[in-house]
Formats: C-alpha cells, structure tokens, sequence
C-alpha cells in the first residue's frame, strides 16, 4: 500500500524540541542533565489555578464549550487590559484558543492566503515560519543584522521591495528577550498601517519585563491581532490555553475556523485559567527569581566566551554569539549536551541565514541549576 506524503511535513524542524528529546534520552539513560534549552517555566500553575481544576473535576463532566471560550474566562481576559494596561477590550473581541500555538494556526489560516507576503524577525520564533511556510504562506524573513528589534525602517523597505500583506512582531521576543520601546512600537504599527500591512502582535512574554512596564500594541491600534498566553508568566505550558484579541471583522472568520479545527479549548484549562489573573504575588515572586537567574547569565556568560547577541530585556532567554568557538551552533549544541551535560538551543532554530554561530540558554529553572549549568559548561570548555 502507498503513503502519501505532503510537502507540508518538509518544514525545518522545531531543533528545541529535538534537542529536548535528546536530553531525555540521556536522562532516561542515568544521566544528570540540566536543559537550558526549552523555554518553559520550571514552577507549576499557581495554586488557586490548580484548586479550581481539582473543584471542576470533583464536580465531574467536563466537555465542549463556546467555540470562543467560556463567557467569563473572555470577560476576565478583557478585565486583565483595563486592569494592566487601561485599555478598553469588550469580551467579544476575545477568543480563547488551545495555546497559543493554536491562534498562531488560526490567525495565518483568518488573515493570509496561499501566496501572501508576511514578514517576520530573524532571528525569531521558528513556529512562525514554520506553520506559515505549512500553509503555503510565503515568509519574508527581515535579517535584523544586529538591531534589536523591528522597525518602522524595516517594514518600509520590505514592503518597498515587494508588497508585504502581514507583519508579525513579537516583544519581549523569542529568541533574544528584546523588548521594543513604545515610540518604536507606535512608529512600526503606523508603518504598517500606512502601507495596509495587517500585523500581529505576539506578547506571550508580556510580565516578564525587567526594564518597564509593559505596552500592548492594542494601545497604538485597535485593529492589531494580539495573541497571548498563559504558559509564559501563568507558568500553565502543558494546559494548553492562551487568547487572541481580535478586530471586530476577524470574530467570526476565527470562530468559523476554530469550531472545525479544534472545536472549543479544553474546558478544565479555561475554568482553571480565570483564577490565573488573581495569583500576581505568588507569580510575582518567579519573576523575582527569572530576574536572578538573568543578571547571573548576563554576568557569567560573557566570561565563558559567549557575548550575548541581544538586549536580555524580558522573558527568559539570553541569545548568545558563539562565533569565536564554533561556526556550527547545531554540533556545538550536541557537543555540549553529550559532554558537559547542559541542553542549549542551536541558533539554527530561530535564524536560518545566521544561526550556525549563535546559542539561546532559558533561565526559566531553579537558580542553583542555572550556576551549576555554567559552571558545567566552564569546564567542558577548560578540557577542550
């Protein structure tokens, strides 16, 4: 019998997860791995999260809901931008989705044909590019050639080039932490309009600032789709449960979408979630510890002959240059694990053109694992 194979499946892979199952393996095997290389919280969902999964369970069914979400989970989401940002968002421009990885799905399929231009970062998150170039969506990747962000200049030439339909920028962004300034942010989103450029805007890192308050491009343009999560700050990976704010004219095109593909987002994972706004002291108190573990990277890392690459202004990630010891991050990376036991993220992830010299290392787990990384790592270096 014959299997028939799409063009589809020959997207790069996501080398963060290959890395990841690797350092399984090994652990699996006895060895004491660190892994540095996935950028996911190493604390649980907040109590009160946790106790009202616990309560729904007990109560017993659990099943589909409004394909857009539970009422009082969007009108919670809405409270939270009044609340963080004093912005008006009506509970009817939120869609609750499974993940975020979902609304990335449901924004290319409600915005962007086959054969549109879209233009994001390099380096950048490698799921962007991947799911459009999935969906015949082609991919203009803007080489930041060592600026930290994207900007209004870049946009211009890009679309001067040849007309772009999308935008998608990401701030705090993955995989350099970067966060882009508000008049930067407002000169971009003006850009873009001016030349009919629709843009998203991904703020999954939002909270996990270390240089300012955070600014929603909803406070530049109502007509941005915002996607957001709460695996990031929420430390809710693994319930699969993130938002988007919409356009008005983007609802129903999205809800349409998001009844075939995925029906509703699991239900537990929005009940839990509507307690997630209320437990800031006990997130707060991670952050605290994220902001730890990022001045020992920034502190130590330059030491071991990895300049870093980019501004580690939020999330969790230092982006590093590892050109003066490897021209191949991908085999440095696998080195490194095997070796001196320490997963690391290859470069090649996030930039096709310029990642074979650069490395991301999350700081998202306890800060004695994170010395102890380092130290690993200074000497695995020492011995070769």
């Amino acid at each position: 019998m014959s299997v028939a194979l799409s063009k589809r499946g020959d997207v790069e892979p996501f080398h963060a997860m290959d890395v990841l199952a690797q350092a399984n393996r090994l652990r699996a095997a006895g060895t004491d791995v660190i892994s540095m290389a996935v950028g996911q919280p190493s604390d649980p969902a907040p109590l009160a999260v946790r106790e009202a999964a616990r309560a729904a369970l007990e109560r017993g069914r659990i099943g589909y809901t409004d394909s857009l979400g539970l009422p009082a989970l969007r009108r919670a989401i809405a409270d939270h931008y009044a609340d963080h940002y004093g912005v008006a968002v009506e509970p009817s421009r939120v869609a609750v989705t499974t993940g975020s990885s979902a609304a990335f799905n449901l924004a290319f399929l409600a915005m962007f044909d086959v054969g549109d231009r879209v233009a994001i970062a390099a380096p950048g998150y490698p799921a962007y590019r991947n799911i459009m170039a999935a969906l015949g969506i082609e991919v203009v990747e803007i080489d930041l050639a060592g600026a930290a962000y994207l900007s209004a200049d870049h946009i211009a030439a890009a679309h001067d080039a040849a007309p772009l339909k999308g935008l998608l920028f990401a701030s705090p962004a993955n995989p350099t932490g970067t966060v882009v300034p508000p008049q930067a942010m407002k000169a971009l989103l003006e850009a873009a309009a001016e030349r009919g450029v629709a843009v998203i805007s991904d703020e999954i890192y939002h909270r996990l600032s270390y240089v300012g308050p955070d600014t929603t491009a909803l406070a530049f343009d109502a007509d941005v789709t915002v996607i957001n999560s709460f695996s990031k700050y929420y430390c809710m990976t693994g319930w699969r449960i993130g938002w988007m704010v919409l356009p008005e004219k983007l609802v129903r095109p999205i809800e349409r979408i998001q009844q075939s593909l995925y029906i509703s987002p699991p239900e537990l994972s929005q009940i839990a979630a509507i307690e997630a706004f209320g437990a800031s002291v006990e997130l707060d108190a991670v952050k605290a510890r994220y902001a730890k573990n990022r001045a020992l990277l920034m502190e130590r890392l330059p030491m071991l002959g990895f300049p870093l690459a980019a501004p580690m202004d939020g999330a969790f990630y230092a982006f590093c240059d590892v050109g003066r010891l490897s021209n191949d991050s991908m085999d440095f990376a696998y080195r490194m694990l095997a070796e001196a036991h320490v997963a690391a993220t290859p470069g090649r992830d996030f930039d096709t053109l310029n990642g074979h010299r650069t490395l991301r290392f999350s700081y998202a787990g306890r800060s004695e694992e994170m010395a102890e990384a380092l130290d690993r790592i200074g000497l695995w270096l020492a011995r070769r």
